[in-house]
């Protein structure tokens, strides 16, 4: 299995006021490709800060972040912003849509920054928006879609530019059970397909739908290991 991210020995400290506050401590672990990964702990320690420095939102004080073989630690905000644009897919758990776009020109977006024709964003768009289901309401806008179907319009934007990777930073944080449900088995179905995912999540039975789980605490790994009966959405294992 080839490697898709990789974190070595990664350390993060922020100053509040005139205190440092430690985020990471010494933090390492490796996903391979067609990895479904979860990663939960309590506030505090460490999720969030650990999505953004493997997104490239961030910069370690120390330790290092590949991506695909690369050390995006050592890039620059342009180098970051390009691999962002063309590496990685992004769901989050407030959607992130503009309101005033139509889901398939939300889905679309990413692509405008990228070297596509007309026809090839159009064909891109509408086939991811088929793979989540949402094809009949590709022009109806955030405001007019359930919650549910608003994070099927964050997933297919995200899967548009066929990343190496998708990170979802508590993709199911803001939906009912049901809705929940769906968006997991949709995360399942891609996985199967090969997709490469890592999850921030607070929910048991979220990171119980994953294939293997990371518990941070006081930004360091406590456990990393198989989740050892892979539920489906439905309640049935």
């Amino acid at each position: 299995m080839s490697r898709v991210v990789k974190v070595e020995d990664l350390h993060k400290t922020y100053m509040l006021g005139k205190v440092q506050v430690p985020a990471l401590r010494g933090l390492s672990f490796e996903v391979g490709k067609g990895e479904f990964v979860s990663i939960t702990g309590a506030s505090g320690c460490g999720k969030s800060t650990l999505m953004h420095l493997i997104g490239c939102l961030d910069h370690p004080n120390s330790g290092a972040v590949y991506l695909d073989g690369t050390n995006v630690s050592k890039l620059d905000d342009n180098q970051l912003a390009e691999i962002r644009n063309k590496k990685i897919g992004f769901v989050f758990q407030t959607f992130n849509l503009l309101p005033r776009l139509s889901a398939f020109e939300n889905v679309e977006l990413p692509l405008i920054y990228g070297f596509f024709s007309v026809q090839e964003m159009r064909e891109r768009s509408m086939a991811v928006l088929e793979k989540v289901g949402l094809a009949h309401r590709a022009e109806h806008r955030p405001p007019e879609l359930s919650g549910g179907e608003r994070q099927r319009v964050a997933i297919a934007r995200a899967l548009v530019i066929e990343p190496a990777i998708i990170l979802a930073d508590e993709p199911t944080g803001n939906l009912d059970s049901k809705s929940s449900e769906e968006i997991m088995a949709i995360f399942q179905g891609l996985n199967k397909e090969g997709a490469t995912i890592i999850m921030v999540t607070h929910e048991h039975d979220i990171a119980n739908c994953t294939k293997r789980n990371i518990h941070l605490k006081d930004g360091q790994v406590l456990s990393d290991q198989p989740v050892k009966q892979v539920c489906l959405p439905t309640g049935r294992s």
